[in-house]
């Protein structure tokens, strides 16, 4: 993307251009944050000193490494796997290697070792076509950036702030930076570098920050005090706004906050069509903690927990009694509502570093994960299926397993939990022997023979997520082919509807917990398809209840049925925004 100039308005106002990263609006005054001081003093050393130097480098490693297991603990979960890249790197025998050769080579002090091999690192990576990996270079620098730092006895935070509502101006951040941000303080974040796939872009749209990235610029036209208005939704930043168009930003954010109050007012009321047709509504939630935004938001329950999160958010592998506290806590708190418990799902671009496992692959994406991972380490999956059962004594506990791709797979993980159950008794642990066992279809092979699958499960639940990147053979997170990712695809309604069908031939009931779920213009098209469920992220539960409550299933059947016979996306898309538009335009300018 090229430079964007900024546009000069005649009252004096400036306004810049770049990629909105996290949606909302922030006016407030800048703070501009200079980069930091890395500056590296050169010096000699004697052999002598070379394990001295070695020992200040080992030291800087655990320190950094016990900064960034902080991190996670403190910070969202799905944020936390970022920092899983930096612990990898921590541990990256390469590179640690080349900063030992390096000392012991050069006879340099180790600052200006690790300088130079850190770069060296970052060179290659910025050399790669990928955009997602040339992003990885920024993490290199981070941690590099966080050792060096440790070196030399400094902490690596932003700048204390403390006036509420500051906007955060830089030539970049961080992600270790971006999640030391107060949020009672910083109202916006505006970079001159960055695009969607950074870290500090998700960062900041998980911590609710209006964010602009890709401004190229706008650090050298900015000076601390100065006022900014930030529409993270446009990608628009201000400088000077004037008076009208303060007034006008102000008060689309006080009527969003208005319908977001309205909306907050249905938490109560039964995910019901205006036909009287009842859907459950479920939450997605990573950790126990989330279930108060769960009973905040009015949810029917967890209709997806993923424990991955838990795993990678503790030093150490978890253990049975802490999973079954962390499980168990969840579905006293939650009861009777049903709480469905997925295995872990490692891989991809979850990873753990405190596993000794070689996860070099190609293509994670499409390798060693999820179920695959689980069934090849037997031990450690009895171990949460142990856990899970435990907890199940409550009696709204659920299994389910990921990335199911065949039928063979969930024949083995019924053996394990067999196995699981047997132990169980042993110990004198009880434990719902009946527990349900369900099967995310998230792969189209087992979306075409969900037929075969019926039979040994209690439910399905469609992983729209990757059903869509499988199906359309795209990664979601290229920039390149992003426009592919369609969730209106023909090829994409048409397995959902297969699945639903076949599942409710079998009695086995449905549910979408992907994407596609927490999205509201999507909701008339699943309920017109025939989901069970809808387990959705807490922040979407008010909008997905609102679109539930504000459509009848049969105009839902009726317009689902024209989709099915629509050859372009785009016009299913459209279709259901005009339907969205003319039932509850409130949603979309929240949307928007």
């Amino acid at each position: 993307m090229d430079a964007v100039p900024p546009d000069t308005i005649s009252t004096g106002e400036l306004v810049f251009r770049g990629i909105g990263v996290s949606a909302g609006i922030a006016i407030g005054r800048a703070f501009l944050r200079t980069p930091p001081d890395d500056h590296v003093i050169e010096r000699d050393i004697s052999r002598a000193d070379v394990p001295r130097e070695i020992a200040r480098y080992e030291a800087a490693l655990i320190a950094t490494r016990q900064q960034i297991r902080a991190i996670q603990k403190d910070c969202d979960p799905d944020v936390a796997g970022i920092f899983d890249a930096h612990l990898l790197f921590l541990d990256d025998g390469p590179f640690i290697k080349n900063v030992f050769t390096g000392i012991e080579g050069r006879r340099k002090n180790v600052e200006v070792v690790l300088r130079d091999v850190a770069q060296g690192f970052m060179q290659s990576l910025s050399r790669v076509k990928d955009e997602y990996l040339r992003e990885r270079a920024n993490d290199v620098q981070d941690v590099a950036r966080r050792i060096l730092h440790n070196l030399a006895g400094k902490q690596v935070t932003l700048a204390d702030i403390t006036e509420p509502g500051t906007i955060v101006v830089a030539n970049d951040l961080s992600p270790s930076e971006t999640v030391s941000i107060n949020k009672d303080r910083v109202g916006g974040i505006v970079l001159d570098l960055g695009s969607p796939t950074a870290h500090t872009a998700i960062v900041a749209a998980k911590l609710g920050i209006p964010a602009v990235v890709g401004l190229h610029n706008i650090s050298q036209e900015v000076h601390t005090g100065d006022e900014l208005l930030v529409d993270g939704g446009k990608g628009l930043v201000v400088l000077r706004p004037t008076l009208e168009r303060r007034t006008q930003a102000l008060r689309q954010a006080e009527s969003k906050r208005g319908i977001e109050i309205e909306l907050g007012r249905l938490k109560d009321l039964p995910a019901e069509t205006v036909d009287g047709y009842r859907i459950t509504l479920s939450a997605n939630i990573e950790l126990p903690k989330d279930v108060d935004a769960v009973l905040a938001g009015g949810a029917e329950g967890v209709g997806l927990f993923r424990t991955e999160y838990f795993y990678m958010s503790s030093k150490d592998l978890p253990t049975e009694e802490e999973q079954y506290d962390a499980y168990r806590t969840v579905a006293q708190r939650l009861a009777p509502a049903p709480v469905i418990i997925r295995t872990l799902d490692l891989g991809g671009d979850k990873f753990l570093s405190n596993l000794d496992v070689n996860w070099q692959e190609s293509n994670p994406f499409m390798g060693w994960r999820a179920i695959r991972f689980c069934l090849a380490q037997p031990d450690l999956f009895r171990t949460q299926l142990r856990a899970i059962l435990r907890a199940s004594i409550v009696g709204n506990v659920s299994i389910m397993y990921p990335m199911i791709s065949n039928l063979d797979e969930i024949v083995r993980a019924n053996v394990i939990l067999d196995q699981a159950k047997k132990e169980l008794l042993q110990k004198g642990h009880p434990f719902n022997p009946h527990v349900e066992v369900g099967a995310m279809i998230e792969v189209p092979a087992a979306a075409l023979v969900v037929d075969m699958l019926a039979p040994y499960v209690s439910f399905f639940s469609l992983g729209t997520n990757d059903l869509i990147q499988y199906t359309l053979a795209i990664d979601r997170g290229n920039e390149r082919v992003a426009y592919l990712y369609e969730p209106t695809h023909l090829a994409i309604l048409r397995l959902i509807k297969n699945t639903i069908d076949i599942g409710h031939r079998h009695g086995v009931w449905t549910g979408i917990c992907g994407g596609m779920a927490s999205d509201p213009l999507m909701t008339p098209l699943l309920l017109g398809l025939g989901v069970d469920e809808l387990s959705v992220s807490c922040s979407a539960l008010p909008m997905v209840k609102d679109a539930i409550r504000r459509v009848s299933l049969s105009e839902a059947r009726e317009i689902a049925e024209l989709a099915l016979t629509l050859q372009s996306s785009v016009d299913v898309h459209d279709m259901f925004r005009e339907l969205t538009k003319k039932i509850a335009p409130e949603i979309l300018e929240l949307m928007e």
